[in-house]
C-alpha cells in the first residue's frame, strides 16, 4: 500500500525528470529527423484513458505523413503500411516514437509501469478492464501486457493480463515488467503494424491516424 500510494509516484517523478535531462539529445536528433523526413508536427497527441477513466492528451513522435487521412482510423486505411514515414518504421520498431510520454509520467497522467491507456472510444477493452479493476491505476508507458503479447493480444487477454498487474503491483513486479520491457523491445516481440488487438480478432490499430 505504501508502495502504491508514495514510492511508485516518487519514481515516476525521479525517473522521469532523469530521464528528460538523459534524452534530452535524443528528442533533439529525433525531432530533427522527423522534420526532415516528412516537415510538419513532431509530436502527434490524442486522447486517452486515465486512472479512474479520466481522460488525457497522451504524446508520441509522429511517425504518419503529414498526407495521412485525418479522419481515418489506420485499421480503415487501404494499406497503411504507405502512410508511415521511413523515420516512422524505425520509431516504432524500437517504439521510440513513445518516449515523449515521459512528460506525460511526469505530469501524473501516467506512470512508467501500468496498463497502457486505452483510447477515449475504445469501448470495448475499457468494458473489459472494469471487470479486473483495471482502470482504477494509471496507466503506464509499459505494463505486464505489453511484454506478454504486447499488439499479437486479444482485448479479452489483454484485460484479464491487466488485471493480474493489479493484483500483483508492486516494486518487485513493476521491475520485472521493466527489465522484461527492455528485452521485447531489443526482440521487437509482439509488434504487429495495424493492430492491438479486438473482442474477435487482434487486427486492429491501437492508435487511428499514429
Amino acid at each position: 500500500m505504501i508502495y502504491r500510494r508514495f514510492i511508485k509516484r516518487f519514481l515516476d517523478v525521479l525517473l522521469s525528470l532523469l530521464a528528460l535531462i538523459c534524452l534530452s539529445w535524443l528528442f533533439l536528433l529525433v525531432a530533427v529527423l522527423i522534420f526532415v523526413n516528412d516537415p510538419g508536427p513532431i509530436f502527434f497527441k490524442q486522447k486517452r484513458i486515465g486512472i479512474h477513466k479520466t481522460t488525457f492528451m497522451c504524446y508520441k513522435f509522429r511517425t504518419m505523413k503529414m498526407s495521412t487521412p485525418h479522419d481515418t482510423p489506420t485499421h480503415l486505411l487501404a494499406n497503411p503500411e504507405q502512410y508511415i514515414t521511413g523515420m516512422g518504421r524505425f520509431l516504432r520498431k524500437f517504439s521510440i516514437d513513445e518516449l515523449p510520454q515521459i512528460w506525460n509520467i511526469l505530469k501524473n497522467d501516467m506512470s512508467w509501469i501500468g496498463p497502457r491507456p486505452a483510447l477515449w472510444n475504445q469501448d470495448d477493452l475499457i468494458a473489459e478492464r472494469d471487470k479486473y479493476g483495471a482502470n482504477d491505476v494509471k496507466p503506464g508507458l509499459t505494463g505486464w501486457a505489453q511484454i506478454n503479447g504486447r499488439d499479437e493480444l486479444e482485448i479479452p487477454v489483454k484485460a484479464k493480463l491487466d488485471g493480474e498487474y493489479v493484483e500483483k503491483l508492486s516494486f518487485g513486479f513493476d521491475c520485472r515488467c521493466f527489465f522484461g520491457t527492455v528485452i521485447s523491445v531489443l526482440r521487437h516481440d509482439g509488434v504487429v503494424e495495424g493492430g492491438t488487438g479486438s473482442i474477435d480478432a487482434a487486427d486492429k490499430k491501437e492508435t487511428p491516424g499514429e
